[in-house]
């Protein structure tokens, strides 16, 4: 998985529908979307994966759920991710199948040691830096803590945490190989530019 990684937000959304932000990610040709809903009861959160998943699978883009192992089988999702919090990785692939992917977040230095032994399809390095839509995770890694990640992980690493178009450059040349963002996308006033913005800019920095 390379490339733009649009996590949604329902309070990041300042102007515009969920599915109208996706809409415009499609457009502007992101590489993946995380359903992320923390707070939806369990129909509320199934319709709208059902509602995103119509609007990605024409695309051929992922549609991911996170935490929620029951709304992906139900909503028939290409994957979810978890966190160290969730349904540990052997009972979710248990559950999904090997088709299905399968991401994980590594908060620590002991989570990347962890999850090299697992066949995850990516690993999420989170928080990189510190931001206010993920208030729940340890120290943030920072560029060096995700460069070290790179050299030591055999696995595809998804950033998340703080990144922008203006620090962009410096995350993927640290060894991302995708960039998840959710406020760049989420709260800009032109959605669909922003993306634009970082997919462009994610090729230009490609090594």
């Amino acid at each position: 998985m390379e490339g733009v990684y649009l996590v949604t937000d329902q309070a990041s959304c300042n102007h515009y529908p969920i599915e109208t932000i996706v809409s415009m990610a499609v457009a502007a040709k992101v590489a993946c979307v995380q359903l992320r809903e923390k707070n939806l009861d369990t129909r509320t959160f199934l319709a709208r994966a059902l509602g995103l998943k119509s609007i990605l699978e024409p695309a051929g883009i992922p549609l991911l759920i996170n935490d929620r192992v029951d709304i992906a089988l139900a909503a028939g999702a290409p994957g979810v991710h978890i966190g160290q919090s969730d349904m540990p990785y052997e009972h979710a692939r248990k559950l999904l199948g090997p088709g299905r992917i399968i991401g994980l977040s590594v908060e620590s230095w002991e989570d990347v040691i962890a999850a090299q032994d697992l066949d995850v399809d990516y690993i999420g390095v989170s928080p990189v830096f510190p931001t206010p839509t993920k208030t729940d995770t340890k120290a943030a890694w920072g560029l060096a803590g995700l460069a070290r990640i790179r050299a030591y992980s055999r696995h595809p690493l998804v950033a998340i945490g703080g990144i922008h178009a203006e620090n962009a450059d410096r995350v993927i040349k640290s060894g991302a190989h995708s960039i998840a963002v959710v406020s760049a996308i989420c709260s800009a006033r032109d959605p669909l530019g922003a993306a634009r913005t970082l997919c462009a800019h994610f090729k230009k920095t490609q090594p």
